[in-house]
């Protein structure tokens, strides 16, 4: 209990000695169990829970008694994150060894302390680097390079020449490297395919979520730059580049050649269009299409075509009201 509360910088109302063996959730804990108050909607369970411990923010004013134990912190989500890493870690989920159903070419090279599941295979070429962790069925192809303590999930597909840093984590069934949209339209109206020659480079502790694709370029690379979050079923086509830090959500396509700069914020359903800057801490609202180069850093947008959210929202109260006019 006292090592928690050091942990997560906060003080103990209650209870010292306390013996935690879990985390759950504020609506059906049981006793031993730790829970958050982060929204105070879920305020109402927190006088009938049967949980041991609960963390709360310094500012949290209870309206009943509470008998429950407490620890008071500055930032319950940074507390949260805190604690479940915590508990993560103390399980066991490191995989270790080479699975004899794999297919590891004796043309690869791989650091100490690897893992290679059943129905992998490892191509020729292949730098993986220590601890790296490649789960069943996923193909790492020629002149491929993983970094040290990545895993990668079932069934993600790496093609050849790709680059991946160290501390990433890619789920499963992401496809990395696929050949970018790329034709040229011919005087009889056929397509001729354009040469996809780059590839896809991911640089350290980033995580990719399943079923998003990220196309090779076409000449140089693809960038995914460090600690970059990307959620499922995300499309990022050939020559982009997403800045530092920057989180996309679900289902966003982004088209050919656009620069997305650091520590921006993509909501799900977003369209970019090709050939588009967007400026360092730009936040696109849900479904927001950008048409236009962002260069003023620190917009939020909305719409689509997106424009200044503020002025979105004025102009959808209108909107909303044209049919009773």
């Amino acid at each position: 209990m006292q090592h928690l509360a050091e942990l997560v910088k906060g003080d103990i109302i209650g209870d010292k000695n306390l013996k935690i063996k879990g985390v759950a959730r504020i609506e059906s804990a049981k006793t031993g169990e730790l829970i958050f108050l982060r929204d105070l909607k879920f305020e109402k369970y927190l006088y009938t829970s049967k949980a041991s411990v609960v963390i709360v923010e310094n500012s949290f004013k209870p309206s009943q008694p509470l008998a429950i134990t407490q620890i008071c912190v500055m930032d319950a989500n940074l507390a949260v994150t805190a604690i479940l890493d915590l508990f993560n870690s103390s399980k066991s989920f490191v995989k270790r060894g080479i699975s004899i159903f794999s297919r590891v070419s004796f043309r690869s090279k791989r650091g100490a302390r690897c893992y290679v599941g059943a129905g992998s295979i490892i191509s020729k070429g292949a730098k993986l680097g220590n601890d790296v962790q490649i789960y069943p069925q996923c193909y790492i192809g020629e002149d491929v390079e993983i970094g040290n303590c990545t895993i990668i999930y079932p069934g993600v597909k790496i093609y050849r020449g790709c680059k991946i840093g160290a501390d990433c984590i890619i789920h499963s069934n992401s496809v990395i490297g696929a050949d970018g949209f790329g034709f040229t339209q011919m005087e009889d109206g056929t397509f001729k395919k354009i040469p996809q020659i780059g590839n896809v480079i991911v640089e350290d502790n980033c995580e990719i979520g399943a079923n998003t694709t990220i196309d090779r370029a076409s000449i140089g690379s693809t960038i995914i730059k460090k600690g970059v979050k990307l959620d499922n079923l995300i499309q990022i086509a050939h020559n982009v580049e997403v800045g530092e830090n920057s989180v996309i959500a679900a289902m966003v396509g982004i088209a050919g050649s656009v620069k997305v700069g650091k520590n921006c914020m993509l909501g799900g359903q977003c369209g970019v269009r090709e050939h588009i800057t967007i400026a360092d801490r730009t936040m696109v609202v849900a479904q927001a299409g950008i048409t236009n180069h962002i260069k003023e850093e620190g917009r939020t947008l909305a719409g689509s075509p997106a424009i200044d959210a503020r002025d979105y929202f004025k102009a959808y109260a209108y909107f909303r009201k044209l049919h009773l006019q």
